[in-house]
């Protein structure tokens, strides 16, 4: 099977070039643009055999982005601009790249690989602020960052091209992850950031009292959802939420994150004014419906993920940044 995953050098993507090689006779293409805003870098993806080709190229290079999606079999489109404030500070920036780059995927999909299946990692934060106890499919998404509307709006798009193309799409709305790999910069979510912290005897710094919940889920048990959804033609069309049950406060994700990897401990601060502005508060997700029709369930639990996290990073002495 030959698979192609666009930002397969980032977090995320390079976490399911992992789960992919473990499949056999797959050939997985990377395509990533190593942009430093984004901090890709090539050695997340290094030394993994002969059946892995890179290719270094622009979301938004139409021939390059085309020569990558002809002929595969399967698209993983993890590519984009994932932070919050960035999105909120250059937000034509975040509409080029997350959907213009959205758009471009899907035309090269449509155009060169009309048979295959196109993955794409959406977020669960286009919902917004919580206005029910929990949080599924029928609700309403009002976003509160430029980032999460755009996400919103390439899933109406994937959306489109199976409802008027017939192409096999199936959009993903992943929660707060974390694992090996993940970047050091609090814009790029919190959790790796966290990791980071604690992994240079830092105190863990938690803005307010830190209460908020969030469903969290390991990097790999994302990896494994995304290869589920694009095997079973019951996902095609869709957009689901993927998340772990656990509903952790941001107080206990840090206290067990210190605890894991030896920090500095946790220390609350007074939120900035612009982060607490795009805060979607305590959300409770339900991603019921993904596992009927999958039978996908989080293999790790927080804690187990965090260990299994650290194995790596020990392993390959990588600090948790890109």
């Amino acid at each position: 099977m030959n698979v192609l995953v666009i930002g397969g050098a980032g977090f995320v993507g390079s976490n399911l070039v992992r789960r992919l090689l473990a499949e056999p006779d797959t050939h997985v293409t990377v395509f990533d643009s190593l942009d430093p805003i984004y901090r890709s870098t090539r050695d997340s993806v290094a030394g993994l055999g002969d059946r892995l080709t890179f290719v270094e190229g622009d979301l938004l290079d139409e021939d390059s982005l085309d020569a990558a999606v002809k002929d595969q079999q399967v698209v993983f489109h993890c590519a984009g601009q994932t932070s919050h404030p960035y999105s909120m500070a250059h937000p034509l920036v975040d509409v080029k790249v997350n959907c213009l780059g959205s758009l471009r995927v899907l035309e090269a999909a449509q155009r060169l690989a009309p048979d295959s299946t196109v993955v794409f990692t959406s977020s669960s934060t286009i919902v917004g602020r919580a206005e029910s106890e929990t949080i599924d499919e029928d609700c309403v998404d009002r976003p509160c960052d430029i980032y999460s509307a755009n996400k919103g709006v390439a899933e109406k798009y994937f959306q489109l091209y199976h409802d008027m193309y017939g192409l096999k799409t199936v959009s993903l709305r992943l929660p707060n992850l974390y694992g090996a790999f993940g970047k050091a910069d609090p814009q790029f979510g919190f959790i790796n950031f966290f990791i980071s912290l604690a992994q240079a005897g830092k105190p863990i710094t938690v803005f307010g009292d830190g209460e908020q919940r969030r469903n969290v889920l390991y990097a790999e048990d994302a990896a494994e959802v995304l290869l589920r959804a694009s095997q079973d033609q019951e996902m095609f069309g869709r957009a689901l939420y993927a998340s772990g049950d656990e509903h952790l406060s941001i107080c206990e994700i840090a206290e067990g994150i210190d605890k894991c990897f030896g920090g500095g401990g946790v220390k609350l601060v007074p939120w900035p004014e612009d982060r607490k502005q795009i805060d979607v508060g305590s959300v409770r997700l339900s991603s019921s419906r993904l596992r009927k029709i999958t039978g996908w369930a989080p293999k790790y639990e927080f804690m187990a993920g965090l260990e299994r996290a650290k194995q790596i990073i020990d392993e390959m002495g990588q600090e948790n940044t890109q």
